[in-house]
Formats: structure tokens, sequence, C-alpha cells
């Protein structure tokens, strides 16, 4: 809600950049979307290693 607020002060003040706004923003979400899944599967190796790590510990506590 309050994005949309914010983008209807902007086409008060500045409908062409509002616009613009509107334009630029489903390519630049399109853009970064690679990113993402590379930060996902980034974080799914780094959770797989610290499991790795910590499973000794977890079987002593465990015992």
């Amino acid at each position: 809600m309050t994005k949309f607020l914010l983008f209807c002060v902007l086409l008060f003040f500045c409908w062409p950049l509002a616009l613009l706004a509107v334009v630029l923003y489903p390519l630049v979400w399109l853009i970064l979307l690679p990113f993402r899944v590379v930060g996902i599967a980034v974080d799914g190796v780094l959770e797989l290693v610290k499991a790795i790590i910590f499973l000794p510990v977890r079987l002593l506590r465990a015992a």
C-alpha cells in the first residue's frame, strides 16, 4: 500500500517520471531475476556446507 501511495504522489508531482517508472520496473525486474536465482542457489549451497560441518557436533550432542 505504501508503494502505491508513493506512486500516486510521484504521479501527481511528476507524471512523466511516474510513467517511466511503470515502463522500466518490469524490465529491471527481469534483468535482476537471474541474480535472485543465483542468490537462492548460493544460499542453498552454504546451508548444505553448514549442515555438513555441524553434523558431527549434532551427532555427539544426541548421544
